[in-house]
């Protein structure tokens, strides 16, 4: 993510509101947010090991 200035949107009184960000800085904001709740939404799976995932994928013509 590159560094950006947000700009603030502040009422009557001076208080801050909203922020605005470029477009491109939100999606990857909300890319960043959906890829922490995929792995919360996994953090219980069971894992396998690298050598295993390996040979799946041979047995299953994906990886060589």
């Amino acid at each position: 993510m590159g560094k950006f200035i947000p700009k603030y949107l502040i009422d009557e009184k001076g208080h801050k509101t909203a922020v605005v960000i470029p477009v491109e800085e939100y999606e990857e904001l909300m890319e960043d947010l959906h890829d922490l709740a995929v792995i919360a939404d996994r953090r219980d799976e069971p894992t396998i090991s690298f050598d295993e995932l390996k040979k799946r994928l041979n047995a299953n013509g994906l990886c060589q």
